[in-house]
């Protein structure tokens, strides 16, 4: 599986997806409807969006809502998982840190 938006023109299943943007630390980032925010930042290129209290880079582990690495601020709510959060249009998240000395 891919995590890159497949262009409409190009999709063998021949879906109309609806586009959609979110913000992720003030940068515009495009997906579609029906998505979750965790695949929008995926197929943007952005593989981890949280540091650890150790310093690791953090992102999607286990997909499913258990695990809590995916965890970001959404429209200013905290600790939001993004696995299991739909993306709607507009959405702002910010990255977040437990990383000594990170002000986010």
């Amino acid at each position: 599986m891919s995590p890159s938006i497949i262009p409409p023109a190009t999709d063998p299943v021949g879906r109309d997806d609806r586009p959609l943007s979110i913000t992720v630390d003030g940068a515009v980032v495009a997906g579609v409807h029906g998505q979750t925010l965790a695949s929008v930042l995926l197929a943007g290129g952005r593989p981890q969006w949280r540091t650890a209290p150790t310093g690791g880079a953090r992102g999607v582990f286990c997909g499913i809502g258990v695990c809590f690495d995916c965890v970001a601020t959404v429209n200013g709510v905290p600790d939001v998982r993004l696995c299991r959060r739909p993306a709607r249009d507009g959405d702002a998240v910010t990255t977040q840190s437990r990383w000594p000395g990170d002000v986010r």
